[in-house]
């Protein structure tokens, strides 16, 4: 993040802040496991924040993966402009203000109160460009083809045994992820005795982001309970001979016996998905584009003469979440913690929301600033974990309305298009949840919006990843102290001011853009 500064002082210079306590016992502050945008965003921000980051990858650098994600929600969008990040990644695709379900539902997202009103449609490797070179220019270490072998954890770090290949860093930032959130990829370390064999990395915190098959959550033991909800899912780029409505569409055959998916990227591909319930087989089940192109003709009425499939594929969804995201001083986030369905386009989107809330904590505990460092550890799982259970239940909400086949469930999921569409509340609550617009952590910790203050808006005071106290001026032109029951210190605060001068209260905004309860 850069360090733009504020009235009543200036942001820290992350650069020339040595980490707290790092001695040659350990080799990086936090070792992130996994290269997909979970990854790249936490690692990018805790390097801006003047740490030492090493990230490994299994896949060797440049190696391209299905990309499976492709929507970007308002709130997502949000953090992105928060790390001056959104406008270039706005441009490498198109938007889109409504969403419509099941031929008779209609959701606007023009509504939204906030600067981007609407889904981005763009290729999960744009994402990751953008956020690999942030995190690159900040200094992050990254070592491809390696995998994790094993992890031990004691009181003062976590020891990390890596397996992988000799050879320099050889990046270019070209690859993909398949999964939702840059799943099953962890990176490589250079040995310095030129064999392949193991070798360790000492590091204070270590974080699994290397999804659905987590070597991390593996080697902690822990359970990741749930089950496949839909098998056989055909997903394609294409081209279409007709120009279909710029809607985001999902549609289900009368019979309920197959869905498709349609969304525009802007640039002539099309992202098209389809299920089939009387073909469930395999994912390596061999997939032509006639199969896509029936399933479109039930489900949507014609197939848009679909043609020159870039890449097609074949694939399952299962819903599962690890009981925890912390074991001590090892973390999960995005695949690795959580999985589920891809209708709502939940998966990269929720992935990189476990990235800004869990970036900021950590660099709070390890830079020396929080008041009660394991409280705000701790933090992660109260606000994360039953956000990642809603983002279960709401995509295979949408999912099982789409399998929707006996006339009872068809019933029902016309009752509650119905219900959705014609009660403004209902449709509201839904819209922010999907936006993630509507999404807070309770009582004292709400998302703030890109507030107008005198110093300039919020989302740009935030790119210096630092706390902001939002204060009125006092007549004397003194400021106001940070109380003492705020989360951190006042180490790297950054202080301003209401535009209104009528405005009386004071708030406190996290890096990640939610209040701070005081």
């Amino acid at each position: 993040m850069s360090t733009t500064g504020t009235t009543h002082g200036t942001a820290t210079n992350h650069d020339a802040t040595p980490s707290p306590d790092l001695t040659p016992a350990h080799d990086t502050d936090v070792l992130v496991v996994g290269a997909g945008p979970t990854g790249l965003l936490l690692a990018g921000d805790l390097a801006a924040a003047g740490l030492k980051v090493t990230v490994v990858e299994r896949r060797p650098a440049g190696r391209s993966n299905l990309t499976r994600a492709f929507a970007v929600h308002a709130r997502t969008l949000e953090q992105l402009d928060a790390r001056g990040l959104a406008d270039e990644l706005l441009a490498t695709g198109t938007t889109i203000t409504s969403l419509r379900l099941f031929g008779q539902l209609s959701l606007s997202l023009s509504g939204l109160q906030t600067r981007f009103p609407f889904l981005l449609i763009t290729p999960q490797y744009e994402v990751e460009h953008l956020l690999e070179r942030r995190a690159r220019s900040a200094g992050v270490d990254f070592r491809y083809g390696t995998e994790l072998h094993a992890l031990r954890q004691d009181a003062d770090g976590v020891t990390a045994e890596l397996t992988g290949h000799d050879g320099a860093d050889e990046a270019d930032g070209s690859h993909a992820a398949d999964g939702t959130d840059g799943t099953d990829r962890t990176d490589r370390t250079d040995r310095t005795d030129g064999t392949d064999g193991p070798v360790t990395v000492r590091a204070r915190y270590l974080v699994g982001t290397d999804g659905v098959r987590s070597a991390v959550r593996t080697a902690l033991g822990l359970p990741f309970p749930g089950a496949s909800v839909i098998r056989s899912i055909v997903l394609a780029d294409v081209r279409l001979d007709e120009e279909p409505d710029k809607l985001l569409t999902v549609a289900a055959s009368p019979s309920g016996d197959a869905f498709a998916f349609l969304a525009p990227f802007g640039d002539g591909w099309y992202r098209v998905m389809g299920w089939d319930r009387r073909r469930q087989v395999a994912d390596d089940e061999p997939v032509e584009l006639d199969e896509l192109r029936n399933i479109a003709r039930r489900a949507l009425g014609r197939d848009y003469g679909m043609r020159d499939a870039r890449w097609i594929s074949r694939f399952h969804s299962d819903e599962r979440q690890a009981p925890a995201y912390r074991a001590g001083r090892v973390f999960l986030a995005g695949d690795a913690a959580h999985v589920h369905s891809p209708a709502g386009g939940q998966g990269m989107n929720t992935g990189l929301q476990d990235a800004a809330n869990l970036s900021w904590r950590l660099a709070a505990v390890l830079r020396g600033t929080a008041r009660d460092p394991e409280a705000v550890l701790d933090g992660y799982q109260t606000e994360r974990h039953p956000i990642g259970a809603r983002v279960l239940r709401t995509s295979g909400a949408i999912v099982r309305l789409a399998m929707a086949h006996t006339p009872l469930q068809r019933f029902g999921r016309n009752l509650a298009t119905r219900v959705i569409g014609s009660v403004r509340p209902v449709a509201d609550r839904a819209i922010g949840q999907i936006s993630g617009i509507g999404i807070g952590y309770g009582p004292g910790t709400r998302r703030v919006p890109d507030l107008k203050l005198r110093e300039g808006r919020l989302h740009e005071l935030l790119r210096a990843g630092e706390f902001v106290l939002v204060t009125p001026e006092d007549s004397d032109g003194a400021t106001p102290a940070l109380p003492g029951t705020a989360p951190v210190t006042d180490g790297g605060l950054i202080r301003a001011t209401w535009a209104n001068p009528a405005r009386r209260d004071t708030l406190l905004v996290r890096p990640d853009g939610y209040t701070a309860a005081l």
